[in-house]
């Protein structure tokens, strides 16, 4: 029996890994540097020195006249309003996508208040959403880690699925020397 392959079946998906905040920009930088290939890295931000020093060659820098070029302060609704006000820009990025992920620290002010933003926007278009967030430490406290559950919350909402990755658990696999702070 003779099978013949559509090309368009062959064709790869298009992938994107979206890096919100400070904590998403961190990890998209190390997937960069680990050399992941086969996706388009993309990072989000209020802060613009912190996109400044990021690798990635699609930088979106959201809120500029919000936050004057700044982070959010911890205030996640802050990167939610920076988010909402340049929505346009990062649809345009999000264009032709096939599969989303989406990694960003939860507890924070831009990651927080934007990550449930842009996955909203990609499920909107049809895009295989995931979200692959960390929550803080214990010792950042219990405000901030009540943020961080609070975004997760929104942020399920949005997604196909999350991910939760909690940074107190990654202390127990480094190495005792790895500094956290």
């Amino acid at each position: 029996m003779l099978f013949e392959f559509d090309s368009l079946a062959e064709q790869k998906a298009n992938l994107k890994m979206i890096g919100i905040g400070g904590a998403g920009g961190n990890a998209v930088n190390r997937m960069i540097q680990a050399g992941m290939s086969g996706v388009d890295f993309i990072v989000i931000n209020t802060d613009a020195q912190d996109l400044d020093n990021n690798a990635a060659e699609n930088k979106i820098q959201i809120g500029k006249n919000l936050t004057k070029g700044l982070g959010a302060g911890a205030r996640s609704e802050i990167g939610k309003d920076a988010m909402e006000a340049d929505q346009e820009v990062v649809k345009s990025m999000l264009e032709g996508a096939d599969m989303v992920f989406i990694t960003a620290g939860m507890g924070g002010g831009t990651g927080t208040g934007a990550a449930p933003v842009v996955a909203q926007m990609a499920r909107e278009m049809g895009i295989l959403t995931v979200g692959v967030v960390t929550l803080p430490f214990n010792f950042e406290g219990p405000k901030r880690m009540n943020r961080g559950l609070a975004g997760i919350t929104e942020l399920r909402k949005a997604c196909d699925t999350v991910i939760n990755i909690p940074n107190q658990k990654l202390m127990s696999i480094v190495d005792k020397s790895t500094t956290v702070v």
